[in-house]
């Protein structure tokens, strides 16, 4: 990707983030922000030699901070910080979230906050131009000093120690650095502190997820629209003065398209008149804009909390507008855990009336007229029959990771940080939520192209036929025998994350658009 991200002339906005983290767009150093980084440098420098102790400076960590260390061992308490720190355990994390965070730590290096030498910043931006990512590993953050043990498998990997991913490939970090003819770090003070003491995990996780839902709540509108549709469903119930009697925002955005996509339907018309004797749908295609549209507005709120945390400069100690290094307690994540566990409720939300829909459609009692299980023949064939009992496993897990995170507090470091915000952990959480969601949105998506071919002669409206075209062309088979179903649900879901379904169904709204610009590789 030739896109390139300007880091310290202004905060980052969340699609720079993507572009680094994902589609390895380049860095590049604002000078005046250099500038910044070399005059709070100076600042440092002076504080090393004052006899006065400063945290961080001249001192030891956490509970050892009234320990004084002399100059000669500084590097080493700066590299000893960094070692130790460096305890993650587990899976490797995906190269895309080490990518956002080391971007991230990046951005607040460049603030003029920290302390660092400019070496450090040119350094960071390097390897991500590079492509050499840092092994981190699942497990070791809590959330308070920040993510300190993912931060310091990246510090770690800029001084040639432990190990790095480059294309995919394991290997030491020295022989990384080598081979891009980048010379490992030497931390002076302060600067293993200003590296490690940050929320930039558990944002960059944030993001990301952001990015991610923002497509699938697209799908799962034209999901529920193929739904509705060929359960011969009614689409009065989401007409724009019903839903502005309520003015909720992310509502009235999803009702707008179910209509939408359902206006121009033969099948939802051919039943539309007096004939058509049922009062109303059932909550789970009728109130779909209102669970839809909730996980909007509770993403928009993530998002408002996302950019005021990417307009922070998080360190402890900072240097603050007075000049002076003081201690603070913002490297809390807090803000950013409830916003991630507040998201993992929503996903859970929207998976499950998802389910709820697919079940229907499988119902002969509820389907009005489609076949047992969308089966060819009875009784001989399951048709989808297990792909629902997959979608609901998934649903039935999502509701464990629905269990916030956050209020699981933990004392560490001989009770000196004794409530910390478990925000890495929620983070985590959430990306599996994610990948769920996409997997049950796959299924109604494959019920509901099975369900749509089964009221032929009727035909679907423009949106869902393209969804149902889109699948069948994906080497998805429509009715007919039982077949292998597991390569079909696995190929479904590439294609609802790949914001290929969404781009489809609803080829004008902005998430679509991003879907777009996804798959096509740029920012």
């Amino acid at each position: 990707m030739s896109t390139s991200v300007l880091v310290g002339a202004a905060p980052l906005s969340p699609a720079d983030v993507v572009a680094v983290a994902r589609h390895g767009a380049r860095v590049s150093l604002d000078a005046a922000a250099l500038e910044r980084v070399a005059a709070s440098r100076a600042l440092i420098e002076r504080l090393a030699d004052d006899p006065h102790p400063h945290y961080g400076v001249s001192t030891g960590f956490g509970a050892l901070a009234t320990t004084f260390i002399a100059p000669e061992r500084r590097r080493q308490l700066q590299a000893s910080l960094i070692r130790s720190h460096a305890a993650g355990t587990g899976d490797p994390v995906e190269d895309e979230v080490v990518r956002a965070l080391q971007l991230l730590r990046l951005q607040t290096l460049m603030s003029g906050r920290t302390g660092v030498r400019p070496v450090v910043v040119e350094t960071y931006a390097a390897m991500l131009d590079a492509g050499i990512t840092p092994l981190v590993r699942e497990y070791g953050s809590l959330g308070c000093s920040g993510d300190l043990a993912p931060l310091s498998h990246v510090a770690l990997a800029a001084m040639g120690e432990g190990e790095v991913r480059v294309d995919g490939v394991v290997q030491p970090a020295a022989e990384a650095l080598a081979a891009a003819s980048l010379s490992p770090l030497v931390l002076e003070e302060k600067e293993g502190l200003a590296l490690i003491n940050g929320t930039d995990g558990m944002l960059g996780m944030l993001l990301l997820a952001l990015d991610d839902l923002s497509v699938l709540l697209e799908t799962a509108d034209i999901a529920a629209a193929m739904s509705i549709e060929s359960q011969l469903g009614t689409d009065a119930v989401f007409a724009a003065d019903l839903m502005a009697l309520r003015p909720q925002v992310g509502q009235a955005a999803s009702a707008a398209n179910l209509r939408a996509l359902l206006a121009s339907s033969p099948m939802v018309a051919s039943h539309a008149g007096p004939e058509d004797g049922r009062v109303q749908d059932a909550y789970s295609l009728r109130c779909a804009p209102q669970v839809h549209g909730a996980a909007r507005d509770t993403a928009d709120h993530a998002a408002l909390i996302a950019s005021r945390e990417l307009a922070a400069a998080v360190d402890n100690p900072v240097i603050a507008d007075d000049g002076r290094v003081r201690s603070n307690g913002n490297f809390h994540g807090a803000p950013v855990a409830y916003v991630l566990d507040f998201l993992a409720i929503a996903v859970a939300d929207v998976a499950s009336i998802s389910e709820r829909r697919t079940d229907r459609a499988l119902d002969v009692a509820r389907s009005h007229g489609l076949p047992p299980f969308l089966a060819d023949e009875v009784g001989v064939d399951s048709g989808l029959m297990i792909a629902q009992y997959a979608a609901a496993g998934i649903v039935s897990e999502l509701k464990r990771l629905a269990v916030p995170a956050s209020v699981d507090s933990i004392p560490s470091s001989a009770m000196q940080e004794d409530h910390v915000s478990m925000g890495w952990s929620a983070a985590r959480k959430l990306r599996r939520a994610l990948d769920g969601l996409a997997r049950v949105l796959a299924v109604e998506v494959i019920t509901g192209a099975r369900a749509l071919d089964l009221r032929a002669p009727l035909q679907p409206g423009p949106g869902t036929g393209a969804v149902r075209d889109l699948v069948r062309a994906a080497g998805v088979a429509g009715p007919g025998p039982d077949h292998w179903v597991s390569p079909d649900i696995e190929t479904v879901t590439a294609l609802v994350r790949a914001g290929d379904v969404a781009r489809a169904g609803l080829p004008s709204t902005d998430a679509t658009r991003r879907a777009g610009a996804r798959s096509d590789g740029a920012s």
